[in-house]
């Protein structure tokens, strides 16, 4: 059995120039991170001689299926036929967290899924190529709405400024913190859930039509990335960092009327009235998890104030996908899978 482990994100500045609609005309940059809530994949050798079909998956529901083509969940489908992987294999999916949540989680399983695969065919892949092919596969196969954030921090993990300068040149840097740094950012962090979810490519496809209109917006967005970036790496205070946080959420309700709604304005007003110095909806928007950066001696009331919603615990600079167990199982030669030559279609 193979087994990887990779993370869902987080980021706090630049969301919507990570498009390559975007950043091919303009300056695209996100800065984010990995958190510890992650998904799980594993690959077992199916006999598939003994069974009446050649590939099982596990995710929320369970195909049993004679080839590729009558697999109906589409990224599991089109991962396994960039692979090269055509039969004879199981993959089942776990994760700590739901999807549709903004939190990155289609992009996880995509990466995830990709380095597993990977290690099937004994392929030790680059986490910045692992992140290129799973871009790929999303936006020219997949034909999804979707930007290059996810993708990377999944890959690659860590807390970073990412620059997009090309589809396949994208440049990661990553925030040179002590751990001290770092814990007391981690310490004004507050992860919220809405209670809603959404389908993040729906949302970010209505924003990628205003992209023309909303270039100013988008630029104001940009800038806000290398001064969070200066002021964390320059031991500026931290109530600063809420601010541009506050003011990066009235930027995003400029882009698309689909960005908040009633319940989540409240939310997000209940948490200023109780000690939030800013915060952010994760995701391109429309629901999801409500991040709010907090000082902790005033995290008690922002909590009692939400108290019907629920919080999750989290840590940033998580480590990217990697393989955390690689057992024997009959992947050792290859010619024991059935594998045909990979294709990966290079955007242009």
């Amino acid at each position: 059995m193979i087994i990887s482990k990779t993370p869902f994100r987080i980021s706090f500045f630049g969301g919507g120039t990570d498009y390559p609609e975007y950043f091919r005309r303009h300056s695209g940059a996100v800065l984010g991170t990995a958190i510890d809530k992650f998904c799980y994949v594993s690959a077992t050798r199916l006999y598939s001689k003994l069974f009446d079909y050649t590939i099982r998956l596990a995710y929320r529901q369970v195909e049993c299926v004679p080839d590729l083509d009558s697999i109906q969940h589409a990224p599991f489908r089109e991962c396994l036929r960039t692979a090269g992987i055509t039969g004879g294999i199981e993959v089942d999916y776990m994760a700590e967290l739901p999807s549709s949540t903004g939190l990155g989680t289609s992009s996880s399983f995509v990466v995830g899924v990709l380095n597993t695969l990977g290690a099937v065919r004994g392929e030790l892949v680059h986490p910045l190529d692992l992140a290129y092919r799973a871009i790929d596969l999303e936006r020219n196969v997949l034909n999804e709405a979707v930007g290059c954030q996810d993708q990377t921090l999944a890959a690659m993990g860590g807390f970073n400024l990412v620059e997009f300068h090309e589809v396949d040149d994208i440049r990661v840097h990553r925030l040179n913190l002590s751990p001290q740094r770092l814990a007391e950012f981690n310490a004004h962090l507050l992860l919220i859930y809405t209670g809603i979810r959404r389908r993040a490519s729906e949302v970010a496809a209505k924003q990628i039509k205003k992209i023309d209109r909303n270039v100013a917006h988008l630029a104001q967005m940009r800038k806000l990335v290398d001064e969070g970036y200066s002021l964390l790496t320059g031991g500026g205070s931290l109530a600063g960092f809420g601010q541009m946080l506050h003011d990066a959420w009235t930027l995003k309700h400029q882009l698309d009327a689909g960005v908040s709604n009633r319940q989540i304005n409240e939310m997000y007003e209940t948490g200023l009235a109780n000690g939030a110095w800013g915060g952010k909806l994760l995701g391109a928007g429309g629901g999801g998890f409500l991040l709010f950066f907090a000082p902790p001696e005033r995290q008690a009331a922002l909590r009692l104030a939400l108290a019907d919603f629920e919080e999750i615990p989290i840590s940033i600079n998580a480590a990217g996908t990697r393989i955390i167990h690689a057992e024997s199982s009959g992947f050792a030669n290859t010619d024991r899978v059935e594998i045909e030559a990979p294709a990966i279609q290079r955007a242009a």
